[in-house]
Order: structure tokens, then sequence, then C-alpha cells
């Protein structure tokens, strides 16, 4: 008897879904020092495009790989999944410009479920799933990818375009050449944020490659704008993400600071995904890994894709995130708020969540899936962690034919 298909939206069903959010451009520093956190959405323009990372966390089911005596050669044991292992590898991708790609890889001998590729959002790399992953992974074989430009892979400058070597083009043959070097035919592949570009994109040219499809708090279109309802947003200083200053960039630690003043809650997976992408330097200030122009590629190029939804004929999963409360969309904001300010972030909710719904709603229709998971009074930067449990439900609901 089929499985019906996975429908929960908690007290938001009847509310048409968001599209929109990009990040402001970070303040030019010295020495480069850190970007706004990638892992927060730039309210301002909210309404642009849903340009955010990927995150999930390694602390619930999983967390930092530890050495495990009885772990084969080369594979680490994660922490609290019995005999899952995970194996750090570099797979090369293209041969001009030369670049190699970071792919973690979590197994458990035994295992029978389709294999899980993950993607992570604007700024993420392959540790953001340091959570997820190993869960995952007591049923099915587990692969994350930091996209070129991210993380611990290669970051080709752009030449010639603004948006050469980043196009969501390459990042799909990049795709491909991780699965047919690590021998994978056919997956479901996950993708946070912009990623669900790359599996729109992958699942229509790749068809034969893909059995399912998880889109991670994803938009229907980055080019269009979102449904503000003919209103517009408060224009209120306090409401925007707070900028790094020169102090932040000082220590790796400040920079910690910095990032969990900016986050609903700090998990170890965000701090992971930290380290992987900044550099420590001699005299222990760090800055961004990724240069300015490529970030610029990256974001410029997957702010100009429009997905081609009739191609895509892979079961999908729809996930989609509502923040409730200031603390899911303001964190930063310090208690007691000022008349004004309480009213602006209450409109600025409103707002948000209405177009968060509609582009939902337009990413389900394109779809043509019946299988959805709403979670309400969470954040996009990090629900994977926070809710994991019904994330991890939900995937493992699907059939994934």
């Amino acid at each position: 008897m089929p499985k019906r298909p996975f429908r929960y939206e908690n007290d938001t069903a009847a509310i048409p879904h968001i599209r929109s959010i990009a990040v402001n451009r970070p303040p030019v520093l010295p020495s480069r020092p850190l970007r706004p956190n990638r892992f927060q959405p730039q309210r301002r323009d909210i309404l642009r495009a849903l340009a955010l990372t990927g995150a999930a966390g390694l602390a619930a089911c999983g967390g930092n790989s530890r050495g495990n005596a009885g772990a084969p050669p080369g594979l680490s044991a994660a922490a609290g999944m019995g005999q899952v292992f995970v194996t750090d590898r570099r797979v090369k991708v293209s041969g001009t410009p030369e670049v190699s790609l970071q792919v973690r890889d979590w197994q458990r001998p035994g295992n029978t479920g389709p294999t899980i590729v993950l993607l992570a959002g604007l700024g993420g790399n392959a540790r953001c799933f340091d959570s997820l992953a190993p869960a995952l992974a007591a049923r099915s074989r587990v692969v994350a990818i930091s996209r070129r430009g991210y993380g611990l892979s290669d970051k080709p400058r752009p030449v010639k375009t603004a948006t050469r070597y980043y196009e969501v083009e390459t990042l799909s043959s990049d795709l491909k050449a991780v699965l047919d070097e690590l021998g994978l035919l056919r997956v479901v592949l996950g993708g946070h944020s912009i990623a669900g570009n790359e599996l729109t994109h992958f699942a229509g040219h790749h068809p034969e490659r893909v059995r399912g499809l998880i889109y991670l708090d994803t938009s229907f279109d980055y080019t269009k704008d979102g449904d503000r309802g003919g209103e517009e947003l408060p224009m209120n200083r306090l409401l925007d993400e707070p900028k790094a200053g020169a102090a932040d960039s000082r220590s790796l630690q400040a920079a910690i600071a910095f990032s969990r003043r900016k986050t609903k809650n700090w998990w170890p997976a965000l701090e992971a995904n930290l380290r992987d992408a900044v550099e420590v330097r001699t005299d222990g200030s760090v800055r961004m890994n990724t240069p300015d122009d490529v970030e610029t590629a990256v974001d410029t190029a997957a702010h100009g894709y429009s997905p081609d939804y009739k191609a895509v004929r892979a079961p999908s999963l729809v996930v989609t995130t509502l923040p409730a409360d200031n603390r899911d969309l303001f964190p930063w904001l310090e208690l007691p708020l000022d008349a004004k300010t309480e009213k602006d972030a209450a409109d600025y909710l409103r707002i948000f969540r209405r177009a968060r719904i509609t582009d939902s709603n337009r990413l389900v229709e394109a779809l043509h899936t019946p299988n959805r998971l709403t979670l309400d009074n969470c954040c996009h930067t990090d629900f994977l962690m926070e809710r994991e449990a019904e994330v991890l439900r939900a995937i493992q609901f699907m059939t994934w034919a």
C-alpha cells in the first residue's frame, strides 16, 4: 500500500509561503575581516531572494567526528551514531581552471537506503550538515559537498565576466563530477536555500541520476520579487543585521562571539562552518577565505538564474520555515524595545511571513508535489538543528521511488 503524502504545516496551512532575502554586502574593512553572517538573512532586502546559507548542526545527532579505534583506516566514527563513519575527501571536478571540492562522506556498513547528497546555501560548506548527515546515515550513505568558492574547496577567481566559473550550470557540472568520481549512479539530492537552483538544474538535465529532491527552505525563483501585499517594509536601523567591525576579526573567538550575537541559537555546526570559512593569520586575526569577487559571483549568478521546473520528474519534498517572533527574525534585538521598533518589527515579520508562505506555495505547485513540511516558530539559519527530528522524519517518510 503506497504511503500517503507527507504534509505537516502546524498552524500555517491556511496561509499562502517566502521568497526573497538577500544579504547586504560586507562593510569594507582593513584586511577584509568578517562579512555579515551568511546564516542570517539580511532583512532589508528580504523580498529580493532567499540567498542564505545552509545550516545544520553537529550537535543533536552527531557533532565533530572523533577518531575511533574501531574505524576503518582514514575514517572516523560520528559520535553518538554507533558505527557511522565519516571520510573527508577532495574530489577534482575541473582541469581548466583546476578545481577540487571538499566532500564529507558518511557511511554505515549494511545500509540499504538511497544515497543522499547535501548541498549548502550561500556561504555554507559541507560542515553545515554535521548533525543531519550522521542522523540520516543510520539508513543511508550521506555525502555533503562544499561548492567551489567556499569552505575547503578551491576558489578560482572570476575573469572576463562577473560570474564566470560560478554559474548554476557550472555548479551543476561540479555536482555530476563528484557523483561520477564516487560512483554514485542515482541519488537523492538535498539543497538548502540557493542550492535549490542546483537541484532543479541537475534534476532537469540528468533525470536518470536523481531518485528524489529535498528543497530545504529554498525559493521558487530568486529573480522574482516576493509578495508584500502592496506594503512597504519598515525602515528602522535597529532591524538591520549588525555589521562586523575590526574588533570582530581580531581573533577566531572574537569572530565566533560576533556570530553568536546575531544567531538565534549557536550550534556546533555553525562554529564548524565558520572555522572552515575563515583563515586564521599569524597574528591570530581572521578573515573570510572566500574572496569578495567570488562571493559576488556566486550571489549574482544565483539571483540571475530562473529555474525550469517543467523538466523535473523526481518526487520532491519541500521544507519551509516561518519565523514567529523577533527571536526568529531579529535575534540581535535587545529588550526592551521602544514602541516604534516594536511596531516595525511586528510589521516586518508579518510581511516576511506572507511573502515566505506565498513563495513556498508556488514552489510546491511548480514541483507538483503533495509532500511538504512547514515549520513554524523557527528560522532559516538553524532550523536543521533546532527542528532536526521533524526534518529527519519527513525525509525518511519519503519512498524515493
